[in-house]
């Protein structure tokens, strides 16, 4: 499949659509899911237009893996969590929605059951507070 110019990462990263950004350089964008399967969850996406990893140039993965490992480390501190589910999916049958290339960064703890992936819209002025919390939570 071609890459579609149109999908909402792609607006985001031209400005045609809002996100809540948590972290931004040259190569990569962090920004909360607005469709999150935990308090806290977060994307990393790169600049480039690249459906899946194995349509992504290896320095943007390079760049994606030192975001998210950023990034990972503000959600983990902002919402006290005691695990964090990194995921990364590639292609339909794999559950991916949105085809620009992303990773998860989901907050996990024993007894809290994740929501479904892609199912509800969050409320805007809570994921505005999460995000607030992970950018004060960066180091």
């Amino acid at each position: 499949m071609a890459y579609d110019k149109n999908n909402i990462f792609a607006k985001i990263l031209r400005d045609e659509a809002p996100c809540f950004k948590v972290y931004e350089d040259d190569m990569t964008l962090a920004f909360m899911d607005v469709m999150p399967q935990a308090e806290g969850h977060t994307l990393v996406i790169p600049k480039s237009e690249a459906e899946n990893l194995f349509d992504l140039d290896a320095d943007y993965a390079a760049a994606m893996a030192r975001t998210t490992k950023k990034v990972a480390a503000a959600v983990k501190k902002a919402f006290d969590a005691p695990g964090i589910m990194i995921a990364q999916l590639n292609g339909a049958p794999a559950g991916q929605t949105v085809f620009h290339i992303h990773t998860h960064i989901i907050p996990r703890a024993e007894g809290i059951d994740l929501k479904l992936h892609a199912r509800q819209m969050a409320d805007m002025d809570i994921l505005k507070q999460h995000a607030e919390r992970v950018i004060a939570a960066l180091d």
